[in-house]
């Protein structure tokens, strides 16, 4: 278990520890010179229970607020410290409130210097600090008179913070390990070693672990847990792991930096939260604000974006992106401190509802739906209220890095269904994807009716039409579906519904019988329309006509205005293509234009229609197959 302590500057929480454990902390000289705490202490004891309990003496000197908050992130329970001569003090309320703001909901108060007051006033500042409390969450935290010059009350406090271990909540160890760094040193004969709380997880000598945001990788050397020498430690312990990785040194990490397994590995720097802004600021938080963020032991400048209104009044709670100014690593449900530009006090907090944050239609109702679907602690229970706001699905590999929860570990609800896409799963609510799929098919009824002479657009023109919002990977995989249940059919490119078809009329059939064998014939260097008009005698208008029509119904393509190719001599086009890429791994205009003995004007556009209906992908002056090729020949050509 790891205790902090908590309070103003002066009141006895590092006199306090010493009294309760019987050891100094890890003090420097220069606090040692000053008598006060400036930096983070720490010390390991027993205090009569079984294992060692981890302490974090705080600064309480207002000028070292972003110190204390480092060393707050990670404790477990807090030992909030209030003279008797002073009473509460105004780093006692900014302290109770970052408390507070973290989520920490152990607490245990010590009333110290009682030795210095009388009776009177210990019953006095007994009132100031239930007061003080019945606000907030710790409201009815138990008050221990002490003093540690005359040992008065120690021993009963030390039989609270032992029931305090005793009762200890264990951290999730089914995540990802992931440690907070708040020190970096380097030992002699041993290298870098970092010490900081362990959030999530487990880790064992000879683990591999990723230094974030930087994602330079290391390996365990060795490690301390609660001060102890192990071969493995977990969540909710204070450890200390000795590093080794190439050329590392102690000036490469940083207070702030985490350590987590590779898989845990994406920094960011947008994160979307819920916001409480405290009740004792003096004016209201407006939209786009400059802050100091404390997320974990990082302090990192940025600002703050209100996404519902433009600004808020003392007290009041939003839904806000955090836009930071340096790299960070966060998870769903991370604590998060913000302070004003300067530095000097302390606005409010809140928790990471998506460390992912997007960066365009942050404000969109859907997205505040997403937002407030996320609001919920676990992973189970946020899906079943997610996946209905998901148009596109959810990635289950971001979902494990947003959550921290290995796939392993996940229970999906019953409405939730798997679909694989091109670009990996992706989870859906069965009710959304069925609505998807019944979109489509209306809307294609919906074309044939607009476009009676039509048989149906390709793939990209029926998303526009019918889906647009939709990601491509995502309509393809419903498209495909679709076209394996038999609900919609292909005719080379285009698309339509069972039963639809365009037929053309005598004349155009007998106008098409002369016009085909002219086609054909032309293989890679077929007639314009105007050559057929002149040739069969007969209107361009007339010509231009049909041959349109016939390519509405698959029969041919168009490459370029009033230039037609039939089907079956693209097809032969596309091997010639297909075999180049086999042959050179590249798709040349020039080499292109000597193996079909064309012009280069009339190559290239051969080959920017090819771009067009997803068989190549251009590259500078070259070209390569899609990845998704062999389907799109298949769905394209055959």
């Amino acid at each position: 278990m790891i205790i902090g302590t908590a309070g103003h500057i002066d009141h006895g929480k590092t006199a306090l520890l010493k009294a309760l454990t019987g050891q100094d902390g890890d003090r420097r000289r220069e606090e040692r010179l000053r008598g006060i705490t400036i930096d983070l202490g720490y010390l390991y004891a027993s205090i009569g229970e079984r294992d060692l309990t981890g302490f974090i003496d705080v600064p309480g000197h207002e000028r070292f607020v972003h110190n204390m908050l480092a060393g707050a992130c990670g404790i477990d329970c807090v030992l909030l410290v209030i003279a008797a001569d002073d009473g509460v003090m105004p780093q006692t309320r900014e302290h109770l409130a970052i408390v507070e703001l973290l989520g920490i909901r152990r607490a245990l108060v010590a009333l110290t210097k009682i030795d210095r007051v009388e009776p009177a006033r210990v019953d006095e500042v007994r009132q100031q600090i239930e007061a003080l409390l019945v606000p907030g969450s710790l409201a009815g935290a138990p008050i221990f008179p002490v003093s540690s010059m005359t040992g008065e009350g120690i021993e009963v406090l030390r039989a609270a913070l032992i029931e305090q271990t005793a009762g200890e909540q264990k951290r999730r160890e089914d995540g990802y390990f992931r440690l907070a760094i708040d020190r970096a040193f380097s030992v002699t004969g041993s290298g870098v070693v970092v010490t900081g709380t362990a959030f999530a997880g487990q880790v064992r000598v000879g683990d591999e672990l990723t230094l974030s945001p930087t994602g330079r990788s290391v390996r365990v050397r060795g490690l301390h847990a609660q001060n102890r020498e192990a071969q493995a430690a977990r969540a909710g312990q204070r450890v200390a792991l000795n590093l080794a990785g190439e050329r590392l040194a102690v000036a490469q990490i940083s207070r702030g930096d985490w350590l987590v397994e590779p898989a845990l590995q994406a920094s960011t720097r947008r994160i979307d939260i819920e916001f409480t802004l405290l009740p004792s600021e003096a004016r209201e938080l407006r939209h786009w604000t400059p802050v100091h963020i404390h997320l974990g032991a990082q302090d990192v400048t940025g600002r703050i974006a209100l996404l519902e209104g433009e600004c808020l009044a003392p007290g009041g709670h939003v839904h806000a992106q955090l836009l930071l100014n340096a790299p960070a690593h966060a998870v769903h449900g991370d604590r998060v401190i913000l302070r004003d530009q300067s530095a000097q006090r302390t606005l409010g907090g809140g928790r990471v509802l998506d460390p992912f944050a997007p960066p365009r239609n942050r404000h969109r109702q859907a997205r505040l739906a997403q937002l407030r679907a996320l609001g919920g602690d676990t992973l189970e229970d946020i899906l079943p209220a997610l996946l209905p706001s998901a148009i596109n699905g959810l990635e289950p590999a971001l979902l494990a890095r947003q959550f921290n929860r290995p796939r392993q570990t996940w229970r999906l609800p019953d409405e939730a269904l798997e679909v694989a896409t091109r670009l990996g799963p992706r989870l859906f609510d069965r009710g959304v994807w069925d609505y998807l799929e019944q979109s489509l098919v209306a809307a294609l009824q919906r074309f044939h009716e607009e476009q009676p002479d039509e048989l149906g657009p390709d793939r990209d023109r029926l998303r526009r039409y019918a889906l647009p919002q939709l990601e491509r990977p995502v309509f393809i995989a419903l498209l495909e579906q679709t076209l394996a249940a038999g609900t919609v059919e292909a005719s080379g490119p285009w698309l339509h519904l069972p039963g639809h078809r365009v037929r053309l009329s005598d004349d155009e059939e007998a106008l098409k019988a002369r016009l085909w064998p002219l086609l054909s014939s032309g293989r890679f260097d077929p007639p314009w329309v105007r050559d057929l008009a002149r040739d069969l005698e007969i209107a361009e208008d007339q010509v231009r006509n049909l041959m349109r029509k016939l390519a509405r119904i698959g029969a041919l393509q168009q490459v370029v205005k009033d230039l037609f190719y039939p089907n079956s001599t693209i097809r032969q086009l596309a091997d010639q293509i297909l075999l180049m890429e086999q042959q050179s791994g590249v798709i040349r205009a020039a080499a292109f234009r000597d193996q079909i003995q064309l012009g280069r004007k009339r190559s290239i556009q051969l080959l920017e229609h090819f771009d067009r209906i997803g068989l190549t992908r251009r590259f500078g002056n070259e070209r390569k197959i899609r990845p998704d090729s062999a389907l799109a020949l298949e769905a394209e050509f055959r």
